[in-house]
């Protein structure tokens, strides 16, 4: 009965968010032209969440390629692109470092701060910035950028918190492009 009830509840909450998200389509697209700086997480967001272990000991992840393009494509169009995740691996560096962002905070367990020291060295308006996670560490990020965003299998927390809920889900070429 319980987990019944859950569900019915979960349904009812993402029926509430839709509902809030067309109310607020029109404030968070106005605000689009102050965007200068994306910031994205990276497991679930640019990848699909899941993290392969190989034999040899080494972490995996797979990255869309339409998420890589979208990237070089707005830092050609002169946008500030940065990434802060709590992932370890330096492959995930180099992958973006490829793609030309160049700010990449890896081991990121105090997003937050991580958030304030990177707009204060780069001299960013907080409003200025659309970020996009999806799990509970991203939430007190998601809640002071100027349009806070999250792939459609985003936890129930973070999507109660953003400006915009993509149809996609993390990993599935969402980066930029139903923006």
């Amino acid at each position: 009965y319980g987990d019944h009830r859950d569900l019915h509840l979960s349904i009812r909450r993402q029926r509430q968010m839709c509902i809030r998200d067309r109310n607020n389509m029109d404030s968070y697209k106005t605000r689009l032209k102050d965007i200068t700086t994306f910031i994205f997480d990276v497991d679930g967001v640019m990848t699909n969440g899941k993290i392969i272990y190989r034999h040899d000991g080494k972490i995996d992840r797979q990255f869309n390629a339409k998420d890589g393009y979208a990237v070089k494509y707005a830092i050609s169009k002169g946008y500030k692109m940065a990434v802060i995740s709590g992932g370890m691996q330096e492959n995930v560096r180099k992958r973006l470092n490829s793609l030309g962002v160049e700010d990449v905070f890896l081991r990121a367990f105090d997003k937050i701060g991580i958030l304030e020291k990177f707009t204060k060295e780069k001299k960013i308006d907080l409003k200025n910035i659309l970020y996009m996670g999806d799990d509970n560490p991203d939430i007190k990020v998601l809640k002071v950028v100027g349009i806070s965003t999250c792939p459609s299998d985003a936890s129930v927390d973070v999507k109660s918190v953003c400006d915009y809920i993509s149809p996609k889900e993390g990993g599935y070429g969402l980066s930029l492009i139903h923006i």
